[in-house]
């Protein structure tokens, strides 16, 4: 889980979203801490045995395609606790390159009000943009870019399919989407070459590592994206779907004052 983080706006690492974003992870511990990355619960895997599913695709050879193509996606992200959904996110940004977005995140009746967080944050490339919601006449502020804000997942997919060969769970359908699904456990030192910020604020709260699962598409787009953690001796969470990918987009920073 993570710690909220402005620039990738607490799923998103928020964002991960951002990505994660994104990735891309999320945490609270109080308020002003939010994150949030990841996806929604697997369907049955394909069994080995099985005959290839429609629209089978090699995995390795879709995210070499992602790597070499940024695209903008929305993303819609859910960050639990203790087997509460505790907050949401939803935005659309930039992703496999510099993340640049709109995202807002929101607390649930299950977060205690002491402990909720309501924010905008817009990401340009010369800045984080975020305020606070829960505040009267909240008023936008500007934080400072920082040069590891690049929301990829393609990053967390490639180091699922360096564990070996029980990272490959198969072909899946995700409404209509022919999807290759990994999943498997990643060590927080993994994670520190794709995901710098996110292995910086795991550290801090003493996480050593989480299970992940991740469906991609015949681009190497991430569809769904879940982790899954204990903080502190509680257990928790992020989910975040994608959809909606077009051509990177140009997100204007909102006024100040």
């Amino acid at each position: 889980m993570i710690t909220f983080d402005a620039r990738r706006n607490p799923l998103l690492t928020l964002a991960a979203a951002a990505v994660a974003l994104t990735a891309l992870s999320g945490c609270e511990d109080s308020k002003g801490a939010a994150s949030a990355t990841a996806s929604a619960s697997a369907s049955a895997a394909t069994p080995a045995s099985a005959a290839p599913a429609a629209g089978a695709f090699d995995p390795e050879k879709a995210l070499a395609e992602a790597g070499r193509t940024p695209y903008a996606a929305t993303m819609k992200a859910s960050t639990q606790r203790a087997g509460k959904d505790i907050a949401t996110t939803t935005g659309r940004g930039n992703f496999e390159t510099l993340f640049t977005g709109r995202m807002e995140t929101r607390p649930t009746d299950a977060l205690p009000a002491a402990q909720a967080v309501w924010t905008e944050s817009v990401m340009t490339a010369d800045g984080a943009y975020v305020r606070d919601r829960l505040e009267a006449g909240g008023a936008w502020v500007k934080m400072p870019a920082s040069a590891d804000s690049q929301a990829s997942y393609t990053g967390y997919a490639k180091l699922l399919l360096a564990t070996g060969p029980s990272a490959r769970k198969g072909m899946e359908d995700l409404g209509g989407i022919p999807a290759y699904h990994l999943a498997g456990r990643l060590d927080l030192d993994q994670i520190a070459s794709v995901d710098p910020r996110v292995h910086r604020s795991m550290k801090a709260k003493g996480v050593t590592g989480f299970g992940c699962d991740q469906w991609i598409d015949a681009h190497g787009r991430t569809l769904r994206f879940e982790q899954r953690m204990e903080t502190r001796g509680m257990a928790g969470g992020n989910k975040v779907t994608f959809g909606e990918f077009g051509p990177v987009e140009t997100f204007e920073a909102p006024t100040i004052g």
